[in-house]
């Protein structure tokens, strides 16, 4: 019973974490409107919250070897929660005057996310060993889901009262997590003594020597199918609102369309594969040329269940994609590695999360076509090269294993 209870204390991090972007997909053009800012601005509402996460996830791993996964944790959900604060409130005081307080608020949530979700991967490691090490893994990614899954309409519902009540509803999330994680989770005591900043940085090149290729392109991979997911989803939430009427809780809903299909995806993937390699990175492939199929079709797609059924397709590539990667990367060391990696893999995860919205603000100026038909040449891209230099060999060496 106390298993379950630290396991429900960590699945709250990750679920938390996740939203801190997608809550928001639904109430930007209120946001654009209610600032008055461009397509561009608006979408760095986004961005500056998914770079400074990207850059500090590596710190935040080396620092929770060497202080402690809890330690790092709770104050950075408590950092999570007061960036949300600061947003919310600089709408209520500064009101048509508050993006860059706005922005602030972002830049300071995305800190403290650098401490959270990769970090509750690495707590529940050290608290979980054989089967239930991988069970609770996917507990956490299942709580992932959920979060993408619920966001969009909790967001859009919550925006019904105003744009910036989004932001002050990320402390009233934060608060009994942090509290759960705190009291609920004794942490083991025993470490392995931690390496230098400089021992931590030759061992991540040592692993990028013995594996460059594979890995440079199973991150690549990822990056691709977040900044396509987040991408399309910024675009989404403009276009239900212009081409269909479509806002509020039911625009969430819609929202949540290429999300579900892509939990569904994930999770049968996950069975699927079991440790299958070679599995893996035919659904790699495959998960990524889905992606580029579909975008490439919804410039004719002038009927909105066609248009649906396309952005439903390239939620299912994704959800093939990511879940395999997960896999393939983290196989790719032995357990004394494993975290360097999976936190790089982190930071790389949150780029592409960073670069979707404000590409895809950019391309729309173009029109949808060229927006589409750019995103699907990239997916297809990488899919190619997915194909030809991920050797599963090469990412899963006995010691990983």
């Amino acid at each position: 019973m106390k298993d379950k209870f630290s396991l429900a204390a960590i699945s709250g991090v990750p679920l938390s974490l996740v939203l801190g972007n997608s809550m928001l997909i639904p109430i930007l053009p209120a946001i654009k409107e209610a600032l008055e800012l461009s397509q561009f601005e608006v979408s760095l509402v986004i961005t500056l919250f998914s770079v400074p996460a990207g850059l500090i996830i590596p710190l935040a791993g080396f620092l929770s070897d060497r202080f402690g996964r809890k330690n790092i944790i709770v104050p950075s959900l408590i950092l999570y929660g007061l960036g949300g604060i600061m947003a919310g409130l600089s709408a209520i005081y500064f009101k048509a005057e508050a993006y860059p307080w706005l922005l602030g608020g972002r830049i300071i949530q995305g800190i403290g996310a650098a401490g959270t979700g990769p970090v509750a991967m690495a707590l529940s490691a050290d608290l979980f060993t054989g089967r239930e090490r991988s069970k609770s893994l996917g507990i956490l990614e299942t709580a992932n889901g959920l979060g993408k899954l619920i966001s969009p309409i909790l967001g859009a519902a919550i925006g019904l009262i105003a744009w910036y009540a989004t932001f002050l509803f990320f402390p009233l999330v934060v608060v009994p997590i942090v509290l759960g994680v705190w009291f609920m989770i004794k942490e083991p005591a025993a470490r392995r003594k931690p390496e230098s900043p400089v021992e931590y940085l030759k061992s991540l090149g040592e692993i990028f020597s013995r594996k460059s290729m594979a890995l440079t392109v199973s991150f690549l991979a990822g990056m691709t199918a977040l900044l396509i997911l987040f991408g399309v989803l910024f675009f989404l939430s403009e276009y239900l609102e212009e081409k269909y009427n479509i806002n509020g809780v039911l625009k969430g809903a819609a929202l949540a369309i290429p999300v579900f299909f892509m939990c569904a995806a994930s999770f049968s993937a996950g069975i699927l594969v079991k440790k299958k390699f070679w599995l893996m990175k035919a659904l790699v492939v495959t998960g990524l040329t889905i992606i580029a199929g579909s975008l490439a079709a919804i410039p004719a797609c002038e009927n909105i269940y066609l248009f649906f059924t396309a952005i439903s397709l390239a939620g299912i590539g994704t959800g093939l994609t990511l879940t395999c990667l997960n896999t393939l990367i983290t196989s790719a060391s032995g357990s004394d590695e494993r975290g360097m990696v999976t936190a790089l893999y982190g930071s790389v995860r949150f780029f592409g999360v960073a670069i979707g919205p404000p590409l895809f603000g950019f391309l729309m100026g173009y029109g949808r076509t060229p927006m589409a038909w750019s995103a699907s040449g990239l997916a297809l891209l990488v899919a190619v090269l997915a194909l030809l230099l991920i050797k599963t060999k090469n990412l899963t060496a006995q010691q990983a294993m």
